[in-house]
């Protein structure tokens, strides 16, 4: 059995396979199986695997998240790498996280990022600072943790369960917040990976309103009843201020309706503090 397995997940996306495949193909750690999970493309990318040490399934389009999925049910190894097809890995990635977690015993590391954008260098902003050990208050503003820069003991999915493929966006905010609810995780201060930006078909440049899924996700795991009080209360703060904010950026848009729905959102839930307290 592989230690690790390796879900690359794709969509119409043969531009960027091939760099994808040749960065896990070239990492310095060995003991891990490939697979590529196509999410119905139409685009033959097939062919970029051709004669490659890798499995390689095209399924029905069906999300990001079924396609995660689909690989997570297939995959052998004891340790789960995710890597999104226009990311990148540098050389060392799985042999500096595989060390790491089978020395101190951490079920989830993850990386220092470098950030291109149309071909330039970005900046991470204070806001996206990363940190170790229980980091669910820090995860509830946005997505800390990039899903290429991850490795996963894979008793993990175990206890969480799969990606959520009810949500076209937001997917992995929603499994970080499920992860760190329950498990402390271990930042890697070291640039791993590269995520490329600026291109067009973007999930995140195809879906409005992103923050309407976070606070779905929120409420959900509030509703799961498995966040002791002290998360449960950051959480409903949080779920508060994102109804509130996106309420407002609603009305202003002439949905009125749509506005209202997310303060009386964010008042039921705010209710519920205050009953406890």
């Amino acid at each position: 059995m592989p230690k690790v397995s390796v879900i690359i997940t794709t969509f119409n996306r043969r531009h960027f396979l091939g760099d994808a495949l040749g960065s896990v193909l070239s990492q310095d750690y060995h003991d891990r199986e490939v697979i590529i999970i196509d999410d119905g493309s139409t685009d033959n990318s097939v062919e970029i695997t051709a004669g490659l040490p890798v499995t390689y399934v095209w399924k029905e389009n069906g999300g990001i998240s079924s396609a995660r999925n689909a690989g997570l049910r297939i995959a052998a190894g004891e340790y789960i790498a995710f890597l999104d097809v226009d990311d990148l890995w540098k050389k060392r990635k799985l042999s500096t996280q595989i060390h790491i977690m089978e020395e101190t015993g951490s079920v989830l590391t993850y990386t220092d990022e470098i950030w291109i954008r149309n071909g330039e260098r970005l900046n991470q902003k204070i806001r996206h600072r990363k940190y170790s050990g229980h980091i669910f208050e820090r995860c509830l503003p946005l997505c800390v943790i990039s899903p290429s820069s991850a490795v996963i003991h894979r008793s993990v999915f175990d206890t969480v369960g799969p990606f959520d493929e009810s949500m076209p966006v937001c997917e992995d905010y929603d499994m970080w917040l499920r992860i760190t609810a329950r498990y402390p995780v271990t930042f890697i201060e070291k640039p791993l990976i590269i995520k490329q930006g600026g291109h067009s078909d973007q999930l995140s440049r195809a879906c409005e309103g992103m923050d309407r899924f976070r606070i779905a996700s929120i409420a959900k795991i509030l509703d799961s009843g498995t966040l002791d009080p002290g998360h449960a209360d950051k959480a409903i703060q949080e779920l508060v201020r994102k109804c509130r904010i996106y309420a407002k950026g609603a009305m202003k848009r002439g949905k009125e309706e749509e506005g209202k729905s997310y303060l009386s959102l964010a008042e039921a839930y705010k209710e519920r503090t205050t009953c406890k307290r």
